[in-house]
């Protein structure tokens, strides 16, 4: 089996390589992360005039054909980067939907200008009861003449404070744990009925809590089939696991390599402490644990690039393996920097906080080790 990349995956990582090392340092990511937007309007400029934003979708829809081998690329790089930029919420979550859902007059309206990184969107799919079940939806839809009124409470929306446009999963019909009778939403952000409240992430991300009263929207605001959007949400979740496991390995990846520089210039008693054969052996566990995180996330990019029937199961055995090892390289790292390991001027720290953040994001490793074995 080939595993080497073709000539435009190559270039993809090639320019992603650069821009962080030229234009995305660790300072600015820190300035950006604490402004009150939470990232760089102009960077995000760059990433759709870079043609970026539009990798995941269809020539005919303005994009470049990519798939999961493309965003597995891109999204190592942004890990090793420490990006904050919105992609994984615009491109991914909400492109996701609308490139699977949308109408092609929604597409235009909708999708064109997120391509072009003229619109922020989020998907609020998120609830305060359901944990990690896609179906369990408490959010309601009801007819209200030609247009529909939406009630219900979205937790943890990623760029949710600041997005025009909401994807809003809600119940048409069924029990609140039922995969039937779930349709998908777009609401504008500023609609009437829509409150929000951001807040920053301990990962340097921003999310926000939204509550939504009495949200009218048109017919036309319905993404897909009424009561059957549970298939795209689980397919567009599944992509975003495979995605945030690819940012994963790049911060395990960059962690490794810090550490063993560090250790190569942090003296103790006279010699540097990578002479030490303990902690040698400890950073070779951590470069252990990179290179199978990494063999599985090319397996899993490949299964669902190919549309085999383990491409499923593929991604919760890449998440568990995220999860776990992506503890102990990040435990690692942090100890055996000392205590700037924990310093807020120092990047291990904020890595190390990101890659946390993922092992909860979309099922946390022992929940995707119940799903690989039923």
């Amino acid at each position: 089996m080939d595993f080497s990349f073709n000539e435009v995956q190559m270039m993809l990582t090639d320019s992603v390589e650069k821009f962080i090392s030229n234009d995305y340092d660790f300072e600015s990511r820190q300035k950006y992360a604490a402004s009150e937007l939470g990232y760089n309007a102009e960077v995000w400029r760059t990433f759709a005039e870079l043609g970026w934003t539009a990798v995941p979708f269809s020539e005919a829809d303005g994009g470049f054909d990519g798939g999961p081998v493309e965003m597995m690329v891109m999204l190592q790089q942004f890990g090793r980067g420490l990006i904050v930029e919105p992609y994984l919420a615009n491109v991914i979550l909400a492109g996701g939907i609308l490139r699977r859902a949308a109408s092609e007059p929604q597409k235009l309206k909708l999708l064109q200008p997120l391509i072009a990184g003229e619109l922020q969107a989020a998907l609020a799919y998120v609830e305060p009861q359901s944990r990690y079940d896609l179906a369990n939806v408490e959010t309601t839809a009801e007819a209200d003449g030609d247009a529909w009124l939406i009630n219900g409470h979205k937790g943890f929306v990623l760029n949710g404070g600041h997005a025009g446009l909401l994807i809003v999963p809600a119940r048409t019909s069924g029990e609140s744990v039922s995969p039937d009778g779930i349709t998908l939403f777009a609401v504008g952000g500023m609609a009437d009925g829509v409150s929000r409240k951001s807040y920053p992430t301990v990962d340097g991300q921003q999310a926000a809590e939204i509550k939504l009263n009495n949200v009218r929207v048109e017919k036309n605001a319905v993404l897909g089939d009424v009561d059957n959007g549970f298939a795209t949400l689980a397919a567009v979740i599944d992509e975003a696991t495979l995605a945030v496991c690819a940012e994963a390995v790049g911060i395990m990846q960059i962690l490794t390599d810090k550490t063993v520089e560090y250790t190569k210039n942090r003296v103790q008693f006279g010699v540097p402490i990578g002479s030490f054969q303990a902690l040698q052996h400890r950073m070779v566990d951590m470069l252990t644990a990179c290179e199978q995180s990494y063999s599985l996330l090319i397996w899993a990019s490949m299964a669902n690039a190919d549309g085999t029937d383990e491409a499923k199961k593929s991604i919760s055995a890449l998440k568990y393996q995220i999860g776990t090892a992506g503890k102990k390289v990040g435990q690692e790292a942090v100890q055996l920097h000392g205590g700037m390991g924990v310093s807020w001027d120092v990047d291990i720290a904020h890595y190390f906080k990101r890659l946390t953040a993922i092992g909860q994001m979309f099922g946390t490793a022992d929940w995707h080790l119940d799903k690989l074995a039923v």
